[in-house]
C-alpha cells in the first residue's frame, strides 16, 4: 500500500486549494462566456490559458516551492500544459461532438481529469527539482 508523505500531502492539499479557486472562477467565466457568445472551444481555450498562468505562478511559489531555473520550468510546465489542454480538448469532442452529451456537465468531469494528470506532470516533470524520489516513493 502507497503512504503519502508529509510533504506530499502539503502538496496536494496547496494545489487543491489553488486548483479549487481558479477552477471554479474559470468554471463560473465559462458559463458566463459561453452564455452570451457560445463557442464552448474557444472559451475552454481562453479560461484554460488564464488559468495555466495563474495556475503556474501560484503553484511554483506555494505548492512545490520551487527555485529552480524559470525558464526550464516555464518550457516544462507549457509541455504539461499543452498535454492538459489536448486531454481537455479530446474529452469535449468526443463527449460532446460524438456521444451529445452536455458541454457544461463534460467540462465539469474534464476539470478533474485534468487536475489530476497535472498535479502528477507537475510534482514529477516541471517542478522535480525539490521532489525527491518522485519515481522511487510513487507519489
Amino acid at each position: 500500500m502507497m503512504t503519502l508523505s508529509k510533504k506530499t500531502l502539503w502538496q496536494l492539499f496547496s494545489y487543491l486549494f489553488i486548483g479549487l479557486v481558479t477552477n471554479i472562477s474559470g468554471y463560473f467565466l465559462y458559463f458566463l462566456i459561453t452564455y452570451f457568445l457560445g463557442h464552448p472551444k474557444l472559451t475552454m481555450t481562453f479560461v484554460y490559458s488564464l488559468g495555466a498562468l495563474l495556475g503556474f505562478l501560484a503553484n511554483r511559489r506555494f505548492t512545490f516551492r520551487h527555485d529552480g531555473h524559470i525558464g526550464t520550468a516555464g518550457i516544462r510546465y507549457l509541455v504539461v500544459q499543452l498535454s492538459g489542454y489536448l486531454l481537455n480538448l479530446l474529452l469535449l469532442i468526443v463527449f460532446v461532438d460524438y456521444l451529445g452529451i452536455a458541454h457544461q456537465l463534460v467540462q465539469a468531469v474534464a476539470i478533474v481529469v485534468v487536475a489530476i494528470f497535472l498535479f502528477v506532470s507537475l510534482r514529477c516533470f516541471v517542478f522535480k527539482s525539490n521532489v525527491s524520489g518522485c519515481g522511487e516513493e510513487g507519489l
